[in-house]
């Protein structure tokens, strides 16, 4: 595929429209105490290991991605592109005004708006991989590295995906990162449902 032809308009500001609603449904997700995703659980580890304040998650998850996309490079070349950076600039502070608008929406942090929270971060981190998936401008760090260990293994997708997974759970729960009904929904039901999502989407903007 050209160039010109992956990083169209209407992919790009999709692309960072699912940035944008990953990174709100994250810091949700983070802020109810209810758990979070296999990829939150690290950022809240290392967040929960430095001593760092909840509020600053996006700070932490910004120095975690820019290792990894050095890594990424080093190690899986091939996944580490522009849509990798698109991926990687706007995350921390995305993360943080999804804190902030978290806290303003919920001062209270009653168990119910726990719950209520935790259901639109939970939504909006399916809805948001699904866009970004559907635009095809690349991957996240994460994901790259996901990738990397399927083509080094020979493993399936899926296998590599739930290995994966697996693994960042158990490292972020010894980080001390916040384990939960949340982690057990998104570990369970995140493959399915962006597959879904994003053949919709496609289907939805043409792509």
């Amino acid at each position: 595929m050209q160039l010109q032809e992956r990083f169209t308009i209407k992919k790009i500001i999709l692309a960072m429209i699912g940035i944008f609603l990953v990174c709100i449904g994250v810091a949700f997700n983070n802020n109810t105490n209810l758990g979070n995703d296999p990829v939150g659980i690290i950022y809240d580890g290392i967040r929960v290991t430095f001593g760092v304040p909840k509020i600053n998650l996006g700070m932490v998850s910004n120095f975690i991605n820019i290792g990894l996309l050095i890594l990424l490079f080093l190690i899986g070349r091939h996944y580490a592109n522009i849509g990798s950076l698109m991926y990687l600039i706007p995350y921390g502070f995305f993360v943080l005004v999804g804190s902030r608008l978290y806290l303003s929406l919920f001062p209270a942090n009653t168990q119910l708006m726990r719950i209520f929270g935790g259901i639109i971060g939970i939504s909006l981190y399916y809805i948001g991989i699904s866009l970004f998936i559907c635009a095809d401008i690349g991957v996240d760090p994460f994901s790259g590295f996901m990738l990397t260990l399927r083509d080094h293994t020979g493993w399936s997708l899926r296998r590599s995906k739930i290995t994966f997974d697996v693994i960042l759970i158990f490292l972020g729960i010894l980080l001390g990162g916040k384990f939960g009904v949340i982690t057990l929904i998104t570990v369970c039901t995140t493959g399915p449902t962006i597959q879904y999502l994003s053949r919709k989407f496609k289907k939805l903007f043409n792509l």
